[in-house]
């Protein structure tokens, strides 16, 4: 799963919004906090304010407040703000995509995938992050040493350098 920049702008936007509460938050405010681009968070902020994530008052007192309290925002919510659904395929939802043949069942392995991401995205809130008290599946999934692992990948643009053991470039693909 690919995070956007929008996404991770739109969820740490929501996390200071969260932290001002009761008082608004200030768009330049949330901009400096989190090194946002401030057009950029502009954009953003609209596009919550449209899916009803926040509300926005303008003049002196104004600003950005939540819509609802920081409980009730999971993160799927704000993915699906901001890209649409959590998982599709080529465009579509796994449940309207059809194969024959050999591919038969990899419908299957797509349903099952989005499950999987709901089962965390769903289950943690704003609040949660806000108050540092995330979800005890969150603790074990990352606990496990191979989450934080990355996986050689055979083609793809090199994100690694390694040194060989004489110090020689040795270049490596991850994800």
């Amino acid at each position: 799963m690919h995070i956007t920049a929008r996404v991770d702008y739109a969820v740490r936007a929501l996390l200071e919004i969260a932290g001002a509460q009761p008082d608004a938050a200030k768009a330049d405010g949330i901009a400096a906090a989190q090194a946002i681009p401030p057009k950029i968070l502009e954009t953003v902020l609209a596009e919550l304010r449209r899916a009803e994530l926040v509300r926005s008052r303008r003049g002196p007192d104004g600003g950005y407040r939540l819509a609802r309290p920081p409980a009730e925002i999971s993160i799927a919510d704000v993915i699906r703000a901001m890209e649409g659904p959590l998982a599709s395929v080529r465009g579509q939802r796994p449940e309207d995509v059809a194969y024959g043949g050999a591919a038969r069942p990899l419908q299957q392995v797509w349903i099952a995938l989005r499950v999987n991401i709901r089962a965390v995205l769903e289950q943690v809130s704003i609040a949660d992050i806000a108050a540092g008290d995330l979800p005890g599946f969150v603790a074990e999934l990352t606990s496990d040493p191979g989450a934080w692992t990355r996986r050689p990948v055979p083609d793809g643009t090199p994100s690694v350098v390694l040194r060989g053991e004489k110090g020689e470039p040795s270049v490596e693909r991850w994800r």
